[in-house]
């Protein structure tokens, strides 16, 4: 049987605008058809009369970190039984505002990929999940955070050659990881480096590069100074995390060798909203020097034809897993100049190319999952029409908020 949605409005994410007085039909969790006017229903089929609503694909973050808490803020000397409850409430968080798919860029503990691996077992839907699992961070940087009860980092595997590189991402991906993180740059976070200072070498991510690419994995660096945006660069890295002093150059370059942005404007501006009674001073301190030059580098990246994709960094202060990602978006929009189509589609059809997903989510045709919005206003219009809380949610075809 399969189950007709009419009388909507419809933007599967190939077009520029949605397609009005659209219907779509869904059978066994995906796609089966789209059209206008009446649909082509049998007499055990159902319908769903949509009322003129607004129905788009569901969204993609592609930065998250479901480990970690926004509101605690704390890194060191959590069990694995403490970041596994905090990632599970963090990933319905997420599916409830909408993020149908989601990519964790560094989990403590591989908890991530133990999600991903165990999802079927939890008795409520989750988020599809990519996982990275704990990223590759040199000794010192960022990323080298204590985790566990016994003191140990648990959040990183620490590489300090080329060779402990090749080592760290076979041992991740055998573990399950569909993208391997590296760590480029200092960042704010991290209480003993700047965000200017380079961190794994070239050599050492474009052994990254090459491990994961042989497998068909991506990797994305964090890399927020110019110098090891470079550096990532070089090495051939699938996407740039942050990007906060990316340059023209650069931006052209990527756009050569089809390599992605991920932004995350939010960490910053929730730091900046929330954080400055309660947050170390390093980390203020850091986030105040560079939050305008990052909105003014995104200025000039929406302007030319880059690649730019949807992740919020969530889980870092104040960054929160129920509505940053609209929260992004919005940022985008009316901070940066990006159009309403740039933002659907940096939450949609983009990112589900840069996480390799696109084969079977992030836009609405025939064949692929049906994860999608139904919302009463047209982002496409405004972008804050995502922000309505009593969206309709569904994933796989089924209704999950």
């Amino acid at each position: 049987m399969t189950t007709y949605y009419t009388n909507c409005n419809l933007w599967t994410g190939a077009e520029s605008q949605p397609i009005p007085n659209a219907w779509f039909g869904v059978d066994a969790g995906k796609i089966t058809a789209t059209g206008t006017g009446d649909a082509p229903s049998q007499p055990n089929d159902e319908l769903v009369d949509l009322n003129g609503q607004f129905v788009t694909p569901g969204l993609i973050n592609a930065h998250v970190h479901l480990s970690m808490d926004p509101e605690r803020n704390n890194l060191d000397h959590r069990s694995e039984t403490e970041v596994a409850v905090n990632a599970i409430k963090a990933a319905r968080q997420l599916l409830a505002a909408g993020v149908t798919t989601v990519r964790d860029c560094g989990c403590a503990f591989n908890v991530d990929i133990k999600l991903k691996q165990l999802k079927d077992l939890l008795g409520e839907p989750i988020p599809t999940i990519v996982p990275s699992g704990r990223p590759m961070s040199m000794t010192g940087g960022h990323g080298d955070f204590v985790e566990g009860v016994d003191g140990e980092s648990n959040m990183s595997y620490l590489v300090d050659s080329p060779d402990e590189m090749r080592k760290a991402v076979r041992t991740a991906i055998k573990l399950g990881a569909d993208n391997i993180k590296v760590m480029a740059t200092g960042g704010v976070m991290s209480p003993n480096d700047s965000i200017d200072d380079t961190a794994l070498t070239v050599a050492e991510m474009a052994v990254a590069v090459e491990e994961a690419h042989n497998k068909h994995r991506t990797v994305a660096a964090h890399a927020q100074g110019h110098a090891g945006i470079q550096n990532a660069l070089d090495a051939g890295v699938d996407s740039i995390e942050h990007g906060i002093y990316i340059d023209p150059q650069q931006v052209q370059s990527m756009i050569a060798h089809r390599q992605y942005l991920v932004p995350t404007l939010n960490a910053p501006v929730a730091i900046s909203r929330y954080g400055r009674e309660s947050l170390p001073a390093y980390m203020t301190r850091k986030n105040d020097a560079v939050r305008d030059d990052f909105f003014e580098h995104l200025k000039m990246v929406f302007k030319t034809e880059l690649n730019v994709v949807c992740g919020t960094d969530a889980g870092t202060p104040f960054n929160r897993f129920d509505r940053g990602t609209q929260e992004e978006l919005a940022l985008w929009v009316d901070e940066c100049g990006a159009t309403t189509l740039q933002a659907m589609q940096g939450a949609t059809t983009i990112a589900a190319k840069l996480l390799k997903v696109d084969h079977q989510r992030g836009t609405l045709q025939p064949g692929l999952a049906a994860d999608f919005l139904v919302l009463a206003k047209d982002p496409l219009q405004d972008i804050h029409a995502l922000m309505q809380p009593d969206k309709q949610v569904f994933q796989n075809g089924s209704r999950v908020h």
